[in-house]
């Protein structure tokens, strides 16, 4: 065995930051930090894509769903946000 230092983290490592991770973003070259959902949310927009786009449902009541999930996990994230600031402050 080689006794050459890991150069980065393990893919268990990587496994367990993308789950425990509330926000991604990736950094694209010319137009910057973009952010990207989470992928339990990437597979509902596939989803509702793959409906639309085999014409189960219309692409409005798609787009519809889609930015009504947008906005669900939105207030969601900042009741939580909320909550959290609430408890340091009391603490």
């Amino acid at each position: 065995m080689s006794d050459t230092p890991k150069t980065g983290p393990s893919h268990r490592d990587t496994v367990e930051r993308v789950r425990h991770a509330e926000r991604f973003a990736v950094n694209l070259p010319i137009i910057g930090r973009v952010g990207i959902p989470p992928p339990e949310h990437l597979a509902f927009y596939a989803a509702l894509g793959t409906l639309a786009a085999l014409e189960i449902i219309e692409w409005p009541v798609a787009v519809i769903i889609a930015a009504g999930h947008v906005l669900a996990a939105e207030e969601h994230h900042r009741t939580g946000q909320e909550i959290g600031d609430a408890l340091k402050r009391t603490s």
